[in-house]
């Protein structure tokens, strides 16, 4: 037994219940389905974070990031509410093994388990590299692949949900959609039907495409930033719903250019430092298949929809050329950079950049490119929303309204 870190066997396996952070709902309804399939009890949290806040202030280091802060908050918060039987509970947070918080939240996490009287609860850190040793969360590669497409598919239905929902003509007509849609992935991923790349994504942009909508002007707005305050409804206050409300079209890019994004760090450290040949070229292979099925993908949508497919993610990480360079890769790195240029150009110049207190990168990449990319792109209305436990959820909304209003200024020059 590791003396740093309590390990999951594969005995916890059989009866213990994993508690993990949600963040992205649309994709772990899928990966829910996935892991219980493969004998995980799994459960994804989402609460209020009001809720939970507190915990996480008293048991997190006040100078640690906002989504450390919320994640910890989470999981005490779940432990103490006498839902779980605490001698068969273990909690599980992924690591990318980066800097900042890919590789701090697990230590930070047992650090509050043991100050709130949870030490006994195991606290698993997962890594496709298997930083940690868990005997009871041994990942096989037919799980691995599932995961994959399940974060292919889920980034499809979230691009098309996003495009339809603000248009909708029948209130609610996406929301069923939605839910027909995920119990139809996790119907073929009982099988290996999954594969079927094309007949898959024609069902699933076929049924986006038959929402009766009408498509009348409304503002554009991409959410980029922190990967957790991107994504979380818990962590950007309900940013995405709000949004909708206030007559916008949300525009995101999906959890695929993040992963691309690591793999591609794996390409560039060889190429700058000489480091990791044989990573390299195993990044630089499975970077070619990824863009080869969203490629696929992207052909469906452009030729049996009405829809737009998002830009291939070559193109992408092109756009970052003169703005930033590749070894910036602390956080989301230059990737933000990309995103946001990429948003410009397909034309969603109203930006959010959701900036969590207590990281740093995102901060100086974010912030520090913003007045550069502005220079280029005059017509980019870019506001940086900052996320923390002192920030009021009114005056967070007041700074995106006050960037609506110009963005309706210019929508009807």
């Amino acid at each position: 037994m590791n003396k740093d870190y309590k390990i999951f066997t594969k005995e916890m396996k059989k009866n213990y219940k994993i508690l993990v952070p949600n963040m992205l709902p649309i994709h772990f309804k899928v990966l829910d389905k996935i892991l219980k399939d493969y004998g995980f009890d799994i459960e994804f949290l989402e609460d209020d974070v009001t809720d939970i806040i507190d915990d996480g202030l008293k048991y997190s280091n006040n100078d640690i990031c906002y989504p450390a802060m919320i994640v910890i908050g989470q999981f005490i918060s779940a432990l103490k509410s006498g839902k779980y039987d605490i001698n068969k509970t273990a909690l599980l947070m992924t690591q990318t093994g980066g800097g900042c918080r890919a590789s701090n939240y697990i230590h930070l996490i047992r650090k509050a388990l043991e100050n709130s009287g949870f030490s006994e609860v195991p606290a698993i850190g997962l890594s496709v590299s298997g930083i940690e040793k868990h005997p009871g969360l041994q990942l096989s590669p037919g799980l691995v692949l599932k995961l994959f497409y399940a974060v292919i598919y889920g980034d499809l239905i979230m691009c098309l949900y996003n495009k339809v929902k603000p248009y909708e003509i029948n209130d609610g007509e996406c929301d069923v959609v939605l839910e027909k849609m995920i119990g139809y992935l996790n119907n073929n991923f009982s099988h290996l039907s999954y594969l079927k790349v094309n007949k898959i994504s024609k069902t699933i942009v076929k049924a986006f495409d038959d929402i009766k909508i009408n498509k009348t002007d409304k503002i554009k707005v991409g959410i980029v930033g922190e990967i957790y305050m991107k994504y979380s409804r818990m962590g950007n206050n309900h940013l995405e719903e709000f949004l909708i409300k206030e007559d916008c079209e949300v525009v995101q890019s999906g959890l695929m250019d993040f992963i691309n994004y690591c793999i591609l760090n794996s390409v560039i450290d060889y190429k700058l430092y000489k480091k990791g040949f044989v990573k390299s070229k195993f990044a630089s292979l499975g970077y070619k298949i990824v863009l080869k099925i969203q490629g696929k993908i992207n052909k469906v949508i452009k030729e049996n929809s009405k829809f737009e497919p998002p830009t291939d993610f070559e193109e992408v990480r092109k756009m970052a050329d003169g703005y930033i360079g590749y070894g910036v890769k602390m956080g989301e790195g230059w990737l933000l950079v990309a995103n946001m240029l990429e948003l410009i150009h397909s034309g969603a110049n109203n930006i959010i950049c959701a900036e969590p207190f207590g990281c740093l990168p995102n901060h100086i990449v974010g912030r520090g490119a913003i007045r550069k990319i502005v220079d280029n792109n005059p017509t980019a209305n870019i506001v940086v929303i900052d996320y923390d436990p002192s920030q009021s959820k009114i005056n967070q909304e007041n700074r995106i309204k006050l960037m609506l209003s110009n963005a309706r200024i210019n929508l009807f020059l």
